[in-house]
Parts: structure tokens; C-alpha cells; sequence
């Protein structure tokens, strides 16, 4: 086992949900910073591994949450496995790390993915596709310290081609959420729900009025926070993380003369300027 290995193995401390909600008062935010490195819009000279350790140290004062998505590391081999490793090596203790994963396949396959991403990586939560029904995501809600956000009313354009669709009386995106109601034995599911379609949230807010919310498409989706913050809300104001990652990892184009220090510092004002504006919508 690597120091990184080793210390993402030993950083957790109690419940996803629980370490969520003392980050969020402790830093009086429902900001989850999306750590997705894309070399082309990274400062030149700078590593995707001090990249994102610049991020984290700058920002880890304003968020609940950071959510390194995988694909960004996967596709730099062992050495992009090595920088993940890093990553949430680097995230102070008092703060959970969920990793966008959106895995979901046949029993079996999904044990040796919950074993990668739980005990390997170390994470606190995971995305998961719940397209394949419960056998597939059981090998993850298992382990009931940490969490489970499940795909269901995402925030891309084309999300309504399927989740659109009727289920009987209801849009299969409502099924979804009366089914991850229905999974939500041990308190840890949470739903994905794309802060691009407010309406659309509030119908899952009413059917899940105590589950966590994944907010995904502040920022770079143009999502009205506003809108998307008070149809999201749970009764105590709070249960949600919305998400934003280029909005915040590149408020400093490369193109306008990216000088080293100066992404971190572009990075920490976007990250502020979206604590305060979901703030103000609570």
C-alpha cells in the first residue's frame, strides 16, 4: 500500500452524511467543488496533482464537500491513478470527498468497484447509475459509513430522451426517486438532480423530503442558483451540495496570461462568489 493509499485509508471519520453537515456550518456553504483536470485549461508548466492540491488549499474554507471525477485521472494511466490518490490524500480530514464515478453494473462487478473506490481510494461517497436496479448498487450501500448519490434528473441537455419517459403515472426520473426512497434503509442515498431544471427538482424534493441532493450544473451549465437552490431545499434549509468544477478550476483562462499563484486565487474568488450567491437563495 502507498503513503496516499494508506492515508485515504485511515482519513474517514464517522457518516458521509454527518461529516457533510458539520463542513457546511463550520464554512457556512453547501459548495461542492468539482476537481476535474483538464490539461488544456490547467495553467502550462503546472501538474494536474499541484493543480488540484492549489485548488483544495485555496478553497477548502468555502465548501461542504470536494468531488473528483475519475475519467479526468483514468485517462492519464497509472500516473493519473497516482495524482487521485494524492488528491484526496490532500482534503483536510473535516471534509468529505465524493468521488463522480456514475458506476453501475451486475453484482460481482460492482463488489470489486465498491472494494476500489471504498477501501483503495478511501472516498466517502460515490455516483452511482441506478439503471441495472438494486442488485447492482447493493455492493455499495453495504458499507452504510458512506454514501451513495443516484443518478435522476441530470443536468445535461438530452437528459429528458429517457428520463422523460413514462412509468406508468409516473416520469421515470419520479420512479427513480420513489426507488432510492425506498433503498434508503441506512441512511445513505442521495439523488443527483441537475440544478438545470428547478421544476423538475422540486417534484423529487417532494417525493424525497429528507434524502441529499447532488446539484450538478452551477456555472459552466449556466443553472439559475437561485431557482435551483429553493426548489432543492430541505425543511431545515440545507440537504443539499451544489456542484461546480469549471467555473471554479478555471476562472483564470489560460488564454489570458494564466501566471502561476494566479489560477489559485481566481479559483478562491469564483468559489466565494458561489458559497455567497447559494447563500443568499437559502
Amino acid at each position: 500500500m502507498t503513503t496516499a493509499e494508506a492515508t485515504t485509508a485511515t482519513r474517514l471519520a464517522g457518516r458521509f452524511r454527518e461529516r457533510y453537515e458539520t463542513a457546511s456550518a463550520k464554512h457556512n456553504s453547501l459548495l461542492c467543488v468539482g476537481l476535474d483536470p483538464d490539461p488544456k485549461a490547467m495553467p502550462l508548466g503546472v501538474s494536474v496533482r499541484d493543480f488540484l492540491i492549489g485548488i483544495i488549499e485555496a478553497t477548502s474554507d468555502l465548501v461542504c464537500c470536494y468531488k473528483p471525477n475519475i475519467a479526468f485521472f483514468e485517462q492519464h494511466g497509472a500516473e493519473g491513478w497516482t495524482a487521485l490518490q494524492d488528491v484526496i490524500a490532500a482534503v483536510p480530514d473535516d471534509i468529505p470527498v465524493l468521488l463522480d464515478a456514475k458506476r453501475g453494473d451486475v453484482g460481482h462487478t460492482a463488489a470489486a468497484y465498491a472494494r476500489a473506490i471504498y477501501e483503495r481510494l478511501g472516498v466517502d461517497a460515490v455516483t452511482l447509475n441506478p439503471y441495472l436496479g438494486i442488485d447492482a448498487l447493493e455492493p455499495f450501500l453495504a458499507y452504510a459509513d458512506r454514501f451513495a448519490f443516484i443518478l435522476c434528473r441530470t443536468s445535461n441537455p438530452s437528459a429528458g430522451d429517457l428520463q422523460d419517459l413514462m412509468a406508468g403515472d409516473l416520469r421515470i426520473y419520479e420512479r427513480i426517486a420513489e426507488l432510492a426512497r425506498e433503498w434508503n434503509h441506512a441512511g445513505n442515498v442521495g439523488l443527483i438532480v441537475g440544478a438545470t431544471y428547478p421544476e423538475e427538482a422540486a417534484r423529487i424534493r417532494a417525493i424525497c423530503p429528507d434524502q441529499l441532493f447532488l446539484l450538478p450544473g452551477v456555472g459552466a451549465q449556466a443553472a439559475d442558483i437561485e431557482a435551483a437552490v429553493r426548489a432543492s431545499l430541505d425543511r431545515n434549509g440545507g440537504g443539499i451540495l451544489v456542484s461546480a468544477s469549471r467555473g471554479v478550476l478555471y476562472a483564470q483562462p489560460v488564454e489570458n496570461g494564466c501566471a502561476v499563484g494566479g489560477w489559485a486565487e481566481a479559483a478562491r474568488d469564483a468559489a466565494r462568489g458561489l458559497r455567497d450567491a447559494i447563500n443568499a437563495a437559502r
